[in-house]
């Protein structure tokens, strides 16, 4: 049996063949794996060069790691909205920042089930439990709700934080500070000199998500909160046409945001990653259709799936090869904070 052909059966846990796009989504989440696993191993060869000899041949530091340093591309947002100039620490993170809220806007929360390096190990965990448990392990409403709420409370934190109690000038303070420029380190040292205590976190919580599919995503991921909101405003929709659904709930037991599908007219929440599972899953032609335009154009869920992920792709690299996309940091200024990250005294300003 080929397993890459394979998913589980989210309600009854027996292994399925795939469908097309749910096979092109994996492979597309594989390749994002590989990219940031590629881009990883950049930046620690990058640090090596830095440690090593001033005569030892240079290593370019990877603009993408800062894919992986949200909260700074906000401070870099709100900086370019105020001042309208982009800075030069760690511009990267701002347009890939701005890419993943424009793709949650066209194309719902697929960054989420498309992209995220995070969601696919997720997914794995998911689909791990399926096979230990054979069945879809959900939690009651009464539960699930306030957990629900978490993230979007740990996205109000930053976004105050942010947006609201910092004024114009700490904002630009804080983008020049040691902190900020070495925020790219301090990220990775996370990975590599991990805390007894965080190490404890993420074995929590990959156990959790062994127990209740999504753990993270769902409850405490406060990017996945802000791409959420973009689902209410974003001109896609996945559309049941109620004459011809024969109530199978076959789009339902796809779902792996536990959306009740079959029961709604259109999908219509936070929750929806936009991984086309309860479209392509639909056995009757033309009941469950994406469509857009205030749901009045249809749109053909494979050409929907390749222009997501042209669009995100083809950004990065527009941004690569025509900016601004690498930082003006030299490698004698990071030579300078790196000792001072990896002693441990770096504090927040």
């Amino acid at each position: 049996m080929n397993l890459l052909n394979m998913h589980t059966d989210f309600q009854t846990g027996i292994p399925v063949q795939k469908k097309p796009i749910q096979k092109l989504r994996f492979f597309s989440q594989l390749f994002s794996v590989a990219i940031n696993i590629w881009i990883g191993i950049e930046f620690y060869l990058f640090i090596v060069y830095l440690q090593g000899s001033q005569t030892a041949e240079q290593v370019v530091r990877p603009p993408g790691i800062e894919a992986w340093l949200p909260i700074g591309s906000l401070v870099s947002l709100r900086h370019f909205v105020e001042t309208g100039t982009v800075n030069n620490i760690h511009p990267a993170g701002m347009v890939i920042f701005i890419t993943i809220l424009l793709t949650a806007f066209l194309f719902k929360k697929g960054f989420c089930s498309w992209i995220c390096p995070v969601g696919f190990i997720e997914e794995m965990l998911g689909d791990l439990s399926n096979k230990l448990f054979k069945r879809r392990l959900k939690l009651p409403k009464w539960l699930d709700y306030p957990l629900r709420s978490l993230k979007y409370i740990i996205l109000i934190f930053f976004a105050h934080a942010i947006l609201v109690s910092m004024s114009a000038l700490a904002i630009e303070g804080f983008i020049y500070t040691d902190y900020n420029i070495a925020s790219d380190f301090l990220m990775m040292r996370f990975f590599t000199d991990i805390t007894p205590l965080a190490l404890k976190v993420v074995i929590g919580l990959v156990l959790l998500s062994l127990v209740i599919r999504g753990f993270w995503c769902r409850y405490l991921c406060p990017y996945g909160a802000l791409l959420g909101l973009f689902n209410f405003i974003s001109p896609t929709r996945i559309v049941r046409n109620e004459s011809s659904c024969t109530d199978c709930s076959s789009c339902t037991n796809a779902c792996p945001s536990f959306i009740n599908v079959q029961k709604v007219k259109e999908v219509y929440s936070d929750e929806c990653t936009g991984c086309m599972a309860c479209v392509e899953s639909c056995p009757v032609q033309n009941t469950l259709e994406i469509k857009i335009v205030k749901k009045s154009i249809p749109f053909n869920k494979m050409k929907w799936a390749a222009i997501l992920l042209i669009f995100f792709w083809g950004s990065m690299l527009g941004f690569k090869f025509f900016g601004p996309w690498k930082n003006e940091v030299s490698d004698q200024e990071y030579r300078r904070v790196l000792p001072i990250v990896e002693q441990g005294q770096m504090t927040h300003p």
